[in-house]
Order: C-alpha cells, then sequence, then structure tokens
C-alpha cells in the first residue's frame, strides 16, 4: 500500500500542476490569463477574459485533476489517510504548480473535485452555499470563500472522518491564504462583482 499511496501521491500533484486555463486561453484565445483581469489561471478569470465556454472547461478540467487522483486512491487503496494526503497533493499542485514555476490558481475548482471525490453530498450543501452567497451579494470571492469555511463542518458532520476533516482543514487554510488579495479588496470595498 505505501508504494501505490506515494505513486499516487506523485500523480496527485502532478496531475493538479497541469495548467487547464492557461492551455485552453492560450490554445482557444488570444489571452494569457497571467497579464490581464486578476492574473489568474482560475475558471472565474478565464471566464472574464476569453469568454464562458472556456471559462466552464476550465471549472470542468480543474475539477477533474482533484476528482481523478481521490477517485483512484478510494479505489485502490481505501485508506481516509492515503485518500486525503492524495487529495492535497492534486489541491497542492494546482497552486503550486510544478510546470509555472510553483505559481498556480487559487485552488476553489480543485478543491471542489477533491471533494466530490470523497464526499459529494457535503458538495450539493456547499453548492447550495456558494451559490446563495454569490447571488445575494455578486461577489465569486466571497461565496468561495464561504464555501471553503463551511466544508471542513459539513465533512465533519456528514463522513466524521478525521483525516478528511484535516485536509479539508489545510485546504481552505490555502485557499483564504490565495485569495488575501480578495480580501483586502473586499474589505475596501474593490473587489469586483459577478454581472449576472
Amino acid at each position: 500500500m505505501i508504494i501505490e499511496g506515494i505513486g499516487l501521491v506523485v500523480f496527485g500533484y502532478l496531475a493538479g500542476s497541469f495548467p487547464t486555463g492557461l492551455l485552453l486561453a492560450r490554445g482557444f484565445s488570444d489571452v494569457d490569463p497571467r497579464k490581464e483581469g486578476s492574473r489568474n489561471i482560475g475558471a472565474t478569470n478565464i471566464l472574464r477574459t476569453a469568454g464562458k465556454t472556456l471559462g466552464i472547461l476550465t471549472l470542468l478540467g480543474d475539477c477533474l485533476k482533484g476528482l481523478i487522483p481521490v477517485l483512484l486512491a478510494l479505489w485502490l487503496l481505501k485508506s481516509d489517510t492515503w485518500v486525503s494526503l492524495i487529495a492535497l497533493s492534486a489541491f497542492a499542485g494546482h497552486i503550486f504548480p510544478l510546470y509555472l514555476k510553483f505559481k498556480g490558481g487559487k485552488g476553489v475548482a480543485t478543491a471542489l473535485g477533491v471533494y466530490m471525490g470523497f464526499v459529494p453530498l457535503a458538495v450539493l450543501i456547499d453548492a447550495g452555499i456558494f451559490f446563495g452567497v454569490v447571488l445575494k451579494w455578486r461577489f465569486v470571492s466571497l461565496g468561495s470563500l464561504t464555501a471553503a469555511a463551511a466544508m471542513p463542518i459539513l465533512i465533519a458532520m456528514l463522513k466524521g472522518s478525521k483525516p478528511f476533516v484535516i485536509a479539508s482543514l489545510i485546504i481552505a487554510g490555502l485557499i483564504y491564504y490565495r485569495h488575501h488579495e480578495n480580501i483586502r479588496r473586499l474589505l475596501t470595498g474593490n473587489e469586483n462583482k459577478l454581472r449576472l
């Protein structure tokens, strides 16, 4: 199990490092998301700078980067500890990607994929929280931060797995870290609103 676990941790990190949004924007538009908008390679900035279709494809691709390693881990290892480590490696790959000198996205979509793998019911509830916040205040960042904070509580209530809860707390902390500029703009009233 140890060899398979280590192999999946490495696979998870490399899969997470795959720069979905950057490759889609370069391949199908004239946009370099690292130089436009929020200069982030995630789905929200791709949506704003390269269009809705590429934004949705980026969201799906970034979700799969988290989902596939977790599903493989659940199938091959059946250990909450190993699944959590592999989930964290995929998430870390997205925000600290090997292929982009460790300068990646904010991790929300990849975290979504991770959670879809091991706590799908929590994802459904958290999605309601996310969309409720975004529809009311029209800040995607606020919805993401609220959902990230809620997920460890939902996992503790629905799954009760200590490794999963710890992993979700680490993921939430890193999402808040990667959103530090958004938090500053929210506090100063300068954050961009989503146009519905």
